[in-house]
């Protein structure tokens, strides 16, 4: 008769291998002969090739599709193909204006997101922890919120005294005011618990504010940031589009006046490129204060 010891022996022999002597769950429990780093840039490997593939296939349509004319729901017939923006492209790289309207697009941006940030989250934590302060700046922010960048430049460039001012200041528009949204939604859910807890231990209002609310604020004030910054490429641009003499926006715009459709296409994906980069160093720049997260579910940026 088996002793239990014997049985439990015999147990682990049978669960270690297999028939053929191969791994069985404890071999399966061993650890792997790739380390986590490792396993981790093997999997985003492998999904940032998929989605290079997914804009290979995207490219390849539109030539196929321009070079042959269809006319089906869309016209592709007076669209110029991927190649031939290329072309475009790459001869516009040995040009110093191209340059200039980009740095003129990038320095707008940069200064309009420095000064929504800053204003953006300061007025939408006082907002979201102050209930006489959301009584007073809601209405505006209600008011102002849906009106488009396009119908602010008249008001700009009359208020404002020069028109590089005006766009800034219509691009701060477009990034302020999801970014206070998103701060103010993110500091009431900051669990009454914790500022009850840190109250108790003797904290004020502003080491709360600080200490606890803003912590707990960032994953929905980061969220704010990276929509932030997207609506203010579209409102920089239509700002650039009107007013403007330099920049990404006003270099589509003259191309379209002057018919070159190849040039306008470049312009869009230059916006779309640049547009995705700065929001993707958002990301990355947040990423650090948000590591308190650990690992959430969901799938990855």
């Amino acid at each position: 008769m088996s002793t239990p010891q014997a049985l439990q022996v015999e147990g682990i022999g049978r669960e270690g291998t297999g028939a053929a002597g191969t791994p069985g769950r404890a071999g399966a429990e061993a650890p792997t002969r790739y380390g986590p780093r490792a396993a981790w840039i093997r999997e985003m490997g492998g999904r940032y090739l998929l989605r290079l593939v997914s804009v290979a296939l995207g490219v390849v349509a539109w030539q196929l599709l321009s070079s042959h004319g269809v006319d089906f729901i869309l016209n592709f017939q007076n669209l110029p193909g991927p190649l031939q923006v290329w072309q475009v492209f790459t001869r516009l790289l040995h040009q110093k204006v191209f340059y200039v309207d980009l740095g003129y697009s990038l320095r707008r941006i940069g200064i309009a997101y420095l000064l929504a940030t800053a204003l953006g989250v300061s007025v939408g934590a006082l907002m979201g922890r102050f209930r006489l302060v959301q009584d007073v700046v809601t209405p505006y922010i209600e008011i102002l919120r849906p009106i488009p960048a396009v119908a602010w430049i008249p008001l700009a460039i009359l208020m404002l005294p020069t028109e590089e001012s005006s766009i800034v200041f219509i691009t701060f528009l477009g990034a302020f005011f999801p970014i206070v949204i998103n701060t103010v939604v993110g500091v009431g859910q900051t669990p009454k618990n914790l500022v009850q807890a840190a109250r108790s231990l003797g904290a004020g209002n502003a080491a709360i504010l600080w200490h606890v609310v803003l912590p707990s604020a960032l994953p929905s004030i980061t969220a704010g940031l990276a929509v932030g910054m997207g609506v203010a490429w579209f409102s920089l641009l239509a700002g650039e589009m009107i007013s403007g003499q330099y920049g990404i926006g006003y270099f589509t715009w003259n191309a379209y006046s002057l018919v070159e459709y190849p040039q306008i296409i470049v312009g869009m994906l230059c916006i779309g490129g640049l547009g995705t980069l700065s929001t993707h160093l958002v990301r990355l720049a947040t990423r650090p204060l948000l590591r308190w997260q650990g690992d959430k579910v969901g799938a990855a940026p």
